[in-house]
């Protein structure tokens, strides 16, 4: 099989396709013909040696994945042929046309779901889900500002938190990233390149300021996000796309009465399994519904990985990127 290879850490153009060895499923686990393979941001980061878990060399990048069932291993349910995504984890072989996965990060696949718009669902999604429900607890008719709104979990979170009845105020650096934003369910766009973030929040709050801000982003627009929070409100965490791990000053949380609320979704699938898999059950239902439509970028073709990749770092892609594999 083909599989994009990472030989040593670098940026996209140093990564190269290879011909590897077909996996062979053991106990509890499945073979993939991967149809499509969804780019995130973590997958930039664990290429460059700077993510928090990083795989042995040589690897293949890749987490969210969708297509059909090739082959499984002794004591496997789930029967050749049929149709399911899957999350492998930073560095664990998505980019690829066949990858082995154990059956418990394995989800059935509806029909009538697409496969392209399945590989752009796991990570963002889920994340967000997670974020919005389990950590701030999100209500109907709060604020939620979601910063670099236009990205995939950012779109993610424009789609979902207005799906959990917010209102959404979305905040990104260009027009044709705030449109996208408005199409995604936002009630209200901040262009933080050409607006004052703080006033225009207080004015389209009337001053009460936001009830949750949603930052993937980190760098410079942490303080003042975190400025804008109405009393008792909640700062999640999520990211820091921007490069820059903010430093809070103690001080404003305590002023403001907020709290700021890590999002680690890797750690809650692995710490809470049922909730998570009620989550994706939840998913799948609003996707295969019509209620949430992941926003496609763009395809590329399996050779043109460090293309997209290259998109994602340099903020061309609105939304989500997929890799897919013809056939």
């Amino acid at each position: 099989m083909k599989a994009i290879l990472c030989r040593a850490y670098g940026p996209p153009a140093s990564l190269e396709l290879a011909e590897l060895p077909d996996p062979t499923p053991g106990p509890g686990q499945v073979v993939i013909d991967v149809a499509a393979c969804g780019v995130n941001f973590p997958d930039t980061l664990v290429i460059e040696g700077k993510y928090q878990f990083q795989p042995p060399m040589p690897f293949t990048p890749g987490t969210d994945v969708a297509g059909t069932i090739r082959a499984v291993g002794e004591g496997v349910a789930l029967p050749v042929g049929a149709r399911v995504f899957a999350f492998m984890g930073a560095g664990m072989g998505g980019y690829a046309e066949q990858v082995l996965v154990n059956t418990a990060s394995v989800v059935p696949l509806p029909e009538g779901i697409e496969f392209v718009p399945a590989a752009a669902l796991h990570l963002t999604y889920a994340t967000t889900l997670h974020a919005l429900v389990d950590r701030a607890r999100v209500q109907p008719g709060e604020t939620v500002l979601v910063l670099g709104a236009a990205g995939g979990v950012g779109l993610a979170c424009v789609e979902l938190a207005h799906l959990l009845g917010a209102r959404v105020i979305a905040a990104a650096s260009t027009e044709e990233k705030l449109a996208a934003c408005r199409a995604s369910g936002a009630d209200a766009t901040i262009n933080y390149t050409t607006e004052d973030l703080r006033e225009r929040i207080k004015a389209l709050t009337e001053g009460k300021g936001v009830d949750v801000v949603y930052d993937p982003v980190g760098g410079a627009y942490a303080e003042p996000a975190l400025r804008s929070m109405a009393w008792q409100g909640r700062y999640l965490v999520v990211g820091f796309t921007g490069g820059d791990i903010p430093r809070i000053p103690l001080n404003l949380p305590l002023l403001k009465g907020c709290a700021v609320v890590g999002v680690f979704w890797g750690g809650f699938a692995m710490r809470d399994p049922k909730a998570n898999a009620a989550h994706m059950r939840q998913l799948v239902a609003w996707l295969a519904e019509g209620k949430i439509a992941p926003r496609i970028h763009a395809t590329y073709p399996l050779a043109d990985a460090p293309r997209a990749l290259d998109d994602l770092i340099h903020r061309r892609v609105i939304g989500k990127a997929v890799i897919v594999n013809a056939g």
